[in-house]
């Protein structure tokens, strides 16, 4: 192998070694990203659970809510018929 084979093999071993070290760090660097993006998803998802159930709590209060309106209604309207009869 002579001198210019030899200066363009160590060329390529550079340049090759080079690619390694940046495509390292960029891996490097997607790893990070990709965790702190499993940290938003995961975080956002115990918003969502805690949305759910905030919901839940609202809807389950509303049915209370509707249920006491209803037996309202019903003593307002036996009052109503009561002074009625009265009448």
């Amino acid at each position: 192998m002579d001198d210019d084979q030899l200066d363009r093999l160590q060329a390529v071993v550079q340049q090759i070694g080079e690619s390694v070290i940046a495509t390292t760090d960029t891996v490097e660097r997607l790893a990070t990203r990709m965790d702190a993006l499993a940290h938003q998803v995961q975080q956002q998802g115990y918003q969502i659970f805690a949305l759910s159930d905030a919901i839940q709590t609202l809807a389950e209060n509303h049915d209370g809510l509707m249920e006491r309106l209803d037996r309202m209604t019903q003593s307002l309207q036996d009052l109503v018929s009561a002074m009625d009869d009265e009448a």
